[in-house]
Formats: structure tokens, C-alpha cells, sequence
């Protein structure tokens, strides 16, 4: 290891003993353990050979968070997704809408990552077990030397990534770079947190030498496993956050959040300081590096390159423009390891249930079509999107609602009738509205994206193999059922971004299964964009990144439509070439690209923004009425609450009882 690290390693110590790891590791779910002779179990039993030692690996892997878990996503965090109405008001289980309720807690916190509880796994434990690997990889006499490294590197890729985690929802952390011995000595179990500057060097650099040994990105069997593409890409994320407000000179929020030498845990260097720059001059190297490496290995964005559905097939001729724009979006998420897909999160369907996909699915009434019956197993109709989320979306122009000029938003709750599918006016929504339907006028001149995304009445549904008419009001097709009092979509805005067309309800088996996206293309040529923006301020740079999301998503280029007095609302006309103004349509388009893929959240944190737009309530649709005049309206479903102390989680007090060397989070 490379001098900071061995510099680190002197001062910094990983607080468990060995003999934790072990029982962890006994405590596993995995075979592996089975090579164990007897009641003998010793470290090297866990390295006989390369089998064994491939679970081994699976089982740090296993420390990545299950954000496909709808009760542990954290993609529930912020105000994009809306869980099941009983729970959400008895606060049971949906881990990330109770924090956003205001209640995490130090006692027993929500989805803590620190111990491991409350729907998430303790990365300090996979952390040991990385440490276990690296340890006794060299033990196993099957497998090549280039073999150990690749899997060393990927070990040791996971190690820093935990820690990054980590950093996110706790700032500055305990570096856990190798186990204790059994014999350590009672100074070396007790550790202080490491500033959060020194927190991010740990990381960047262990990330940067587990590139080296690396292999390139291929598409085969490895998929879901760390190579450079996935790596460099990752480091990209990492110095963007480190450069971001909240990491780099959070003064207004934690400067009296002090460690045991008095000095303050996170740098507190003014905006544009050459210590400020430095950090976005880093990035922007990385994710430079990143997007080449993607590119070389084959990655971009994805385009649906197949054959419409059958029940499409029609409207795919007469449309085509439309429809071929609609499949790129709708198929951008569920289409399994495509090109746009970096990394992925893969999962165990009969193990891990309760997935996102269960909670969003289409439930189809009884005998539909061509007999399809009803059945609320893996279709439980509760994963809502909420009004907020909705009205982010742009409208057809690729501007927000509130900027459109020729967008009618005094009236935009006003119901209205779709054309007929005799009228001209019909083409350009056929496929993607219902004609002759009573619907509210915010639904309509909207962008692809919001049809592709978005379960919405009078809208349809690529589900079950067919292409379903949607309509959300009591008793009808998608909304509420007295059998399911629930089980429906609580808001009136269903997600179908991570259902699979194929996808039917009854059992797991009969999904079609997709790993959910870590990170992506379209993710990096938006940090580049942020990044470009924030050290050199706006150019054709930043807009080339913008507008090849865009152009994917059906919209105008962002300088030629916001550069437009016909199209833009007076203040808001050239945004687009003020610094400020194109941060702010960056992180738009962010929430829009990655909706409902936990980025938002992040965002709104990395920029210090958090206590304003997360402490008001989130709202929707009267999810459970009948009719569309009692249908489309506003209520509040859930109050929402963000102090500062939220930034970062709390460390369960149970951790401060037995090291008196931690120091707790600020406002906790």
C-alpha cells in the first residue's frame, strides 16, 4: 500500500476485534461457510479455494446498500416517491420516508449504516470482512496471481466505496483500514473520528490504487463486479461531493463542530479559495477519466435498438418519431445491463423481495384482456409518486412549468377532453394519451419523459404485456379498491420507470429482473457539466453535456430554447448563460433524468438546500376518490420535516457508551 495509507494505518485502526469478524461472517446467509471441518472454524478454513474464496467476495459485495428493497431504499429519502398509506402514517417500516418525517433518532436510527439496523446493513462489518479478504486472498492455491489481484482490487475498491458511504450520511467517520489483533492494546480499540477532508484522501486514494489492478469493463460474466469503468466513475462521484458546498467550507452549518484538538471536523475554506478550486479541478479530471474509460469499453447512452411490443406495433408505424423516443425512456432502466448501465445493483428475487418493482406494478383488474386474473402479489399498487415529483417534470418545450411561457399554468387544473383519435390533433399523443378523456390539463404539453416515467390517468402503462389504458379514480382500472383499502396508489401518480413491460403479478418468477442503476452515463456528462460550470462558468462545454440528455429525452437543446422571448418568462430568459442560472437547470435536469433513483436527494444535501425544500409537506392527488371531479385535487399526504442536524445521521448512543472517543453529530 502506498505511503498514505501505511501513514494512516499507524494512527487509524479498525476499533473490532478479529473475532467479530468471524462471527459476522458465521452469522452469514452464505454457503460458503460449509468448507468449515467441525466446530474448528478457523480464518484460513474461509480461503481453502477459489469457490470458497469467490463467496467471500460476494459477501463484501453484499455490504452495497439495497436500495431495491422499497422498506430500505434510500431512494426514499427527499420527496420524489410516496410509500403505502397505512404505513407511512403508523411510521412503520419505509425507513426513508419516517427520516424525512423528522424521525431519525440517536436511540435506534433509522436505516443506520453505522451498526447495521433498521433496514440497513453495518458497513463497518463489511468492512471487516474486505479487510479479512485482503488478509488470506493469497492462501488460495487455485486461482492465477493476476486472478487474486483483480479480486484484491475489487475488495479494496468496495473498502473505500463503504467508506464513502459512510462520509455521506455521517461526515467525519472512524477509518476502519485493518482488523485489530486479539491482543490489542485498550488505546488502539477506542478511535477518534478522522476530519472529513482526511476521511475523502483515504478514500480517493485507495480508489485510485485499486484502478491500477483493475480489469477493463466487459460485458460477460462479470457483470454487477467492479472493473475501472465502474471504479473511475465512482471516483468521479466521490470529488464532486467532496467539492460540493456541504464538504467543502460548510461554515454556516458546522463551524463549531469542533474535534478533541479543537480544530473544526470539515475544512472551512471560503468559495473560490485555490483550496476551493483545487477540489473541482480534481473532479474534473476524474470524471474526464471516467467518461473516456466508459467510451473505450463500449458504455453511452442507451437507445432502445429492438422491436416495438405487438400492441404497439400500430401506433409505432403512425407515430414513429413519438414512440421511438417513448421506448428509449420507458426501456432506459428495466432493459438488463445495457449500455447506459456503468454499475448495477443485482439481487437475489427469492430472497429479497419487497422490491421497488413489486411496490410500483401495474395491478391489472380481473380477466383483463386475454384473461390475466388480478392478484396482488408483486403488484401492490403503492409506490406513488408525489406531486412535487410530478410537477418537476418539464413541459413539452424542455422548460419548467412555472417558465413556459406558453404553458396555461393558471389553468393547469382545469379537466379537459383528449382529442379524438379521428382528430389531427390526436397524432402526435397517440401511444401516449387516451383519446376522448377526461383528464387535467397539467397532463397534457408535458415531455417524454413525464409520459415514459409516469403512471397517470388517461395516460397508459406498458405492463403485463399489453399496453394499459391508466385510470387512477376509485373503482376504475388502476385506483382505489375496497379490497385493497392500501394497496393503491396513494397520491394518484404511479411510478412505472422500474416496472418491466414483461413484468406480471402472482410470483416473483413471473418479473422480468434488471439490477437497479448505481450509476450511469447520462449521471457522468452531468457532473462534467456541474463541474465545467462551476470552475469556468458557462460555455458550449457545458451545454454539449446538457443537451446530449436532452436530445435522448425529445427536448430543445438547453441555449437555444432558454435563449427564446417567445418561449421563456422575462426574468428567467438567458439563464442559461448566468453562472448561478445554469447551476440551477443542471440540478433540474438532474432531478428530472434520475427521478425516483434517490439523486435528488443527494443533490439538494450536497447544496445545502435541504432544510428549506425538505420541510415542507409532500402532496398528490385524492388518491382514493371516485370520479375525476373529486379526483384532481390537492391534498397533503405526509408532513415533512429537515433541520441541520439531518445533514448527517446521528451515531447510536450505544457506540458513544462504549467509546468515549466519539464525538457525536452536530445537533444530536
Amino acid at each position: 500500500m502506498k505511503s498514505i495509507i501505511k501513514n494512516q494505518k499507524s494512527k487509524i485502526k479498525n476499533r473490532f476485534f478479529l473475532f467479530a469478524v468471524i462471527a459476522a461472517m458465521l452469522c452469514s446467509c452464505l454457503d460458503f461457510l460449509d468448507v468449515v471441518p467441525d466446530n474448528t472454524a478457523s480464518v484460513e478454513d474461509y480461503f481453502v479455494n477459489r469457490e470458497s474464496a469467490y463467496n467471500a467476495l460476494s459477501n463484501v459485495y453484499g455490504g452495497i446498500p439495497r436500495n431495491h428493497i422499497m422498506d430500505n431504499s434510500q431512494w426514499l429519502l427527499g420527496d420524489d416517491w410516496l410509500g403505502q398509506r397505512s404505513r407511512t402514517i403508523n411510521s412503520s417500516g419505509l425507513y426513508g420516508t419516517q427520516i424525512m418525517e423528522g424521525l431519525q433518532n440517536t436511540n435506534n436510527p433509522l436505516l443506520c449504516f453505522w451498526t447495521g439496523r433498521n433496514g440497513a446493513n453495518s458497513l463497518y462489518e463489511r468492512i471487516r470482512m474486505a479487510n479479512l479478504f485482503l488478509e488470506h486472498i493469497d492462501l488460495v492455491a487455485d486461482m492465477s496471481q493476476r486472478e487474486k489481484d483483480d479480486w484484491s482490487a475489487q475488495v479494496n475498491f468496495l473498502k473505500a466505496y463503504f467508506h464513502f458511504i459512510l462520509i455521506l450520511h455521517y461526515g467525519p467517520i472512524v477509518i476502519a483500514d485493518e482488523n485489530l489483533s486479539l491482543n490489542s492494546e485498550a488505546k488502539d480499540l477506542f478511535q477518534n473520528r478522522t476530519k472529513v477532508d482526511e476521511c475523502f484522501d483515504y478514500v480517493i486514494t485507495m480508489m485510485t490504487e485499486a484502478i491500477k489492478d483493475l480489469e477493463d469493463g466487459v460485458m460477460d460474466s462479470r457483470l454487477g463486479m467492479v472493473n475501472k469503468a465502474v471504479a473511475k466513475s465512482i471516483k468521479a462521484r466521490v470529488l464532486l461531493f467532496r467539492a460540493s458546498p456541504l464538504f467543502n467550507g460548510p461554515k454556516d452549518l458546522f463551524s463549531g463542530f469542533n474535534d478533541h484538538d479543537g480544530q473544526p471536523f470539515f475544512p472551512m475554506d471560503d468559495e473560490g479559495s485555490p483550496a476551493w478550486r483545487q477540489k473541482w479541478l480534481d473532479a474534473e479530471i476524474a470524471v474526464n477519466d471516467a467518461i473516456a474509460q466508459c467510451l473505450a469499453d463500449g458504455f453511452d447512452l442507451y437507445e432502445f435498438e429492438g422491436h416495438p411490443y405487438k400492441f404497439d406495433s400500430d401506433v409505432w408505424r403512425d407515430n414513429y418519431e413519438v414512440m421511438k423516443i417513448h421506448y428509449d425512456l420507458r426501456m432506459l432502466i428495466v432493459d438488463p445491463w445495457n449500455k447506459e448501465l456503468i454499475w448495477g445493483r443485482t439481487y437475489n428475487p427469492s430472497t429479497e423481495n419487497g422490491t421497488i418493482q413489486d411496490a410500483s406494478n401495474f395491478r391489472l383488474p380481473a380477466h383483463y384482456a386475454t384473461g390475466t386474473t388480478e392478484n396482488a402479489a408483486n403488484s401492490y399498487n403503492w409506490g406513488s409518486a408525489t406531486f412535487q415529483a410530478m410537477s418537476r417534470y418539464y413541459t413539452k418545450n424542455g422548460l419548467p412549468i412555472d417558465v413556459d411561457r406558453t404553458f396555461d399554468r393558471n389553468n393547469m387544473f382545469r379537466l379537459v377532453i383528449t382529442p379524438d383519435s379521428t382528430d389531427l390533433e390526436y397524432k402526435e399523443l397517440a401511444g401516449i394519451m387516451q383519446p376522448d378523456y377526461l383528464t387535467v390539463k397539467m397532463y397534457l404539453e408535458r415531455e417524454p419523459r413525464f409520459y415514459a416515467n409516469l403512471g397517470i390517468s388517461g395516460g397508459y402503462w406498458i405492463a403485463h404485456q399489453f399496453s394499459v389504458p391508466v385510470d387512477m379514480f376509485g373503482g376504475a382500472t388502476g385506483g382505489y379498491d375496497s379490497r385493497f383499502t392500501n394497496d393503491y396508489y396513494w397520491t394518484g401518480i404511479g411510478v412505472q420507470k422500474f416496472v418491466h413491460p414483461e413484468s406480471t403479478s402472482g410470483h416473483t418468477l413471473r418479473q422480468i429482473h434488471f439490477p437497479y442503476p448505481i450509476i450511469r452515463m447520462a449521471d457522468l456528462y452531468l457532473m462534467r457539466a456541474e463541474i465545467m460550470n462551476e470552475l469556468y462558468g458557462p460555455d458550449d462545454r457545458v451545454y454539449s453535456d446538457i443537451n446530449k440528455i436532452r436530445r435522448r429525452a425529445g427536448i430543445p437543446d438547453v441555449d437555444k430554447v432558454w435563449a427564446d422571448p417567445e418561449l421563456v418568462t422575462g426574468q428567467f430568459l438567458n439563464w442559461h448563460e448566468d453562472k448561478n442560472g445554469l447551476r440551477e437547470i443542471i440540478l433540474r435536469e438532474r432531478a428530472i433524468e434520475f427521478a425516483f433513483e434517490g439523486s435528488r436527494y443527494w443533490d439538494v444535501v450536497r447544496y445545502k438546500r435541504a432544510t428549506s425544500e425538505f420541510s415542507t409537506p409532500v402532496t398528490g392527488w385524492i388518491g382514493d376518490a371516485f370520479g375525476s371531479q373529486n379526483f384532481f385535487r390537492i391534498e397533503v399526504k405526509q408532513r415533512r420535516q429537515f433541520l441541520n442536524r439531518n445533514y448527517f445521521w446521528p451515531i447510536p448512543l450505544n457506540e458513544l457508551d462504549t467509546n468515549s472517543n466519539l464525538i457525536q453529530n452536530f445537533g444530536w
